[in-house]
């Protein structure tokens, strides 16, 4: 589901570090702006219902939030052991430090309400990569705009980070780009790799009204200057499953 692409990237990059192959082609497309896909989603609360004003229809970590709005799209990466891409003089535009994934299996269609998933997940990506908290510059989360995945993704940020949580900006691309479902992982991979190489980390659109549940720093209307070194790139899907990149 959401996590398929951000799951094929890290384990491409988990069969290169064990040797099994040098390159790997990996990312995902996802194309779902169909009736039944429509109807599915419908039927199941998840999407907007703020058809007067389809511009600021997907507001993540808002008050006002009612659901997501469908993306489509696609990204495609070539991950490669390093030794082989220098010698082949590849234009390198970041390295997969770390991957974690898990399932909470707790609902079909819901994640655990209190993050056990996400939090499993960000816990190993950051372990994977042999870093801290404090070493995350930026977080793109995954951010639907739905009542729960906002809530409880901001739990999950909250154990992993701690005091951290409220100094390191997070912000949801979705906001702009609609939910590409399984393509959302590696759509959000080449935002984070943006960032690192520009310096400038994308806003959360139409977040007007903090709520009493999403009260991190979600770089609210506005593009910010952040100098990143390390960013975290975070998903989580129906069945429980959660995946994150550093």
């Amino acid at each position: 589901a959401c996590v398929s692409s951000t799951q094929a990237i890290g384990e491409a990059t988990q069969m290169i570090r064990q040797n099994e192959t040098d390159v790997m082609l990996c990312g995902g497309a996802h194309s779902t702006i169909h009736p039944f896909g429509f109807t599915g989603f419908q039927r199941l609360s998840a999407l907007s219902t703020r058809n007067d004003d389809p511009q600021a229809a997907v507001r993540p970590f808002d008050a006002d939030r009612d659901g997501f709005v469908i993306g489509e799209g696609s990204a495609m990466f070539v991950i490669e052991e390093l030794t082989h891409a220098l010698g082949r003089g590849a234009d390198i535009l970041g390295e997969i430090t770390g991957y974690g994934s898990a399932q909470d299996a707790f609902r079909v269609t819901d994640v655990h309400p209190g993050g056990r998933g996400s939090v499993r997940a960000m816990q190993r990506a950051l372990q994977d990569a042999g870093l801290h908290p404090e070493d995350i510059d930026y977080i793109n989360a995954h951010g639907t705009g739905t009542d729960l995945n906002d809530k409880v993704e901001t739990i999950a940020i909250k154990q992993v980070f701690e005091a951290q949580a409220y100094k390191v900006p997070v912000s949801s691309t979705k906001s702009m780009m609609g939910h590409a479902t399984t393509a959302c992982g590696a759509i959000e991979l080449a935002v984070c790799l943006l960032s690192l190489e520009s310096g400038v980390i994308p806003p959360t659109m139409n977040h007007e009204t903090p709520g009493p549940e999403c009260d991190l720093d979600y770089v609210p209307r506005q593009a910010r200057e952040v100098a990143c070194r390390h960013v975290l790139s975070n998903n989580a899907a129906f069945g429980g499953q959660s995946a994150a990149l550093v």
